[in-house]
């Protein structure tokens, strides 16, 4: 449930009220019984992490702005694999001293 925010009209009291979206905003002060006014308040909302942007949303999914972005990068093409170097062939293992070599 959201905080409203509430000024006394008469003595100026300030102070934040506990509602639902649906009720009715107060008309009298909690504190003296004047008339109040509600207040437009700064917002604590915080869009944090990732999936905020159209490149993180649905990474899965075939959106056009995710395909244009893909063709103005030219991430779209898959990469050649003549052109990834070989891997290297394994260390040599070491030789046994004790046995005589033939």
């Amino acid at each position: 449930m959201p905080i409203y925010e509430y000024r006394c009209k008469e003595r100026g009291h300030v102070f934040e009220f506990l509602q639902r979206i649906t009720d009715e905003p107060l008309e009298r002060c909690i504190h003296c019984g004047g008339k109040v006014e509600k207040l437009v308040s700064r917002s604590a909302f915080h869009l944090k992490g990732t999936g905020w942007y159209v490149t993180d949303y649905g990474k899965g999914s075939s959106s056009k702005a995710a395909e244009s972005t893909k063709k103005e990068s030219g991430t779209d093409e898959k990469p050649d694999p003549a052109a990834t170097p070989p891997t290297p062939p394994p260390a040599p293992t070491t030789v046994d001293a004790t046995v005589p070599a033939t």
